[in-house]
């Protein structure tokens, strides 16, 4: 399960290209927030945090390293689903733009190659 984490980070930091399974995707979403919340509490218990929210130095530096490759990921799942990664913006939308992007992270591939590449199983 962490090779998919490691798959995203290192080998995939800033590919746009391809797709990405739903098992990519997701595996690599459980670890991120679980290295999320570890660096909160880490911050916490050291004292790095900023004064009135939780968050400090520590998750700010975790964030800004994975962004990157977080929406890599997401570019590529929406690859996997025969769209493009401009549908990121959907998500502006209120409300409905959150859900239709979840719906379009958690539906199966496109069986076989489609416009963004082999099929990724």
């Amino acid at each position: 399960m962490f090779q998919w984490y490691k798959k995203v980070v290192t080998d995939n930091y800033a590919n746009f290209n391809g797709r990405a399974r739903r098992s990519e995707y997701w595996y690599f979403v459980l670890f991120n927030m679980i290295f999320a919340i570890s660096a909160m509490i880490l911050d916490n218990l050291l004292g790095l945090n900023f004064e009135p929210i939780p968050y400090g130095w520590l998750y700010l530096l975790y964030a800004l390293a994975v962004f990157i490759p977080g929406l890599a990921a997401a570019v590529r799942r929406l690859h996997d689903v025969n769209k493009s990664g401009w549908f990121m913006f959907i998500a502006l939308i209120p409300l409905i733009g959150s859900i239709w992007l979840l719906v379009l992270f958690c539906t199966e591939g496109t069986k076989g190659a489609n416009n963004y590449g082999e099929d990724s199983k």
